[in-house]
């Protein structure tokens, strides 16, 4: 190491310096996941405040509430307000009481496109307030990514995109970007994509039965999210093990058993997110 170099970092800007083999620190405060696993691989141990993190995540899967509940919840006990711009369904206030948030502390901005959500989740930064911004965007090019990022640099609350599986392979300016997807007996599948530090290629399997449903919810959720499953016209999930009940395996429309099945599927798992599945 040259002597300019050390004379560099031993400055004060040795702090804001990172090798790329070592796992970055935080240049802000962070809000442990609630999984020590997860922490440890995410700079800093922790979700980022004032930062961007991209999430990719299945579409309808809703899983986001069930990684992000334990940081959300830390978020909301000093204050401010969780506010949701553009979400895909309708929150579920029983739902979110549920994982422990105050339905009166929710801020749910609606909108029809990703210009509008992106305009939404950069007046929230700019006016201030927030605990936390969660902000889906179906599509979106990552110059709208960057100044949203720039945003939220500028204020304290976390900021989460949600964005679907699909944008996997386009490029993204978020500091922090994460895969989600549901696994067995109710864990959460894991992938760090980006990062402050050495790639990570392993996937983290995260326990994530949700309390306060264990009579409700299926204890394998393979039959609902395997290959052999089906949405219903109403949102709900069909099974082709239901057979003629559901319909699916004979062709036919799906009969009483199946559709009240497909809702209560539908149901347990949106109240479990937070949202009611459309």
């Amino acid at each position: 190491m040259s002597a300019a170099v050390s004379s560099l970092l031993s400055s004060g800007l040795a702090a804001s310096v990172w090798r790329g083999v070592d796992l970055g620190h935080a240049g802000a405060p962070v809000l442990r996941s609630g999984w020590p696993r997860l922490d440890a691989e995410l700079p800093g141990g922790g979700w980022p405040c004032a930062s961007l993190t991209e999430l990719l995540v299945p579409r309808g899967a809703l899983l986001e509430w069930r990684l992000l509940g334990t940081a959300l919840r830390a978020a909301l006990r000093a204050g401010g307000r969780l506010v949701l711009v553009g979400p895909p369904a309708v929150p579920c206030l029983p739902g979110l009481q549920e994982q422990g948030i105050d339905p009166a502390q929710l801020v749910w901005v609606r909108s029809r496109e990703a210009g509008q959500s992106l305009w939404a989740a950069e007046q929230v930064l700019r006016a201030g307030g927030a605990a936390a911004v969660l902000v889906w965007l179906p599509a979106c090019r990552a110059e709208a990514l960057r100044r949203l990022h720039a945003h939220a640099q500028g204020g304290r609350a976390p900021v989460f995109a949600l964005r679907p599986e699909q944008a996997r392979g386009e490029a993204s300016p978020a500091p922090l970007r994460v895969h989600a997807w549901p696994g067995g007996s109710w864990e959460l599948c894991v992938q760090l994509l980006k990062r402050r530090g050495p790639a990570h290629e392993q996937e983290l399997r995260l326990a994530s039965r949700p309390g306060g449903l264990d009579r409700a919810i299926l204890d394998e959720p393979e039959a609902a999210w395997g290959p052999g499953a089906r949405h219903g016209r109403d949102g709900g999930i069909l099974d082709e093990s239901l057979g003629e009940a559901s319909g699916e395996a004979s062709g036919k429309a799906p009969g009483k058993a199946g559709r009240v099945l497909a809702r209560e599927h539908g149901d347990a798992l949106g109240r479990v997110a937070g949202m009611r599945l459309a």
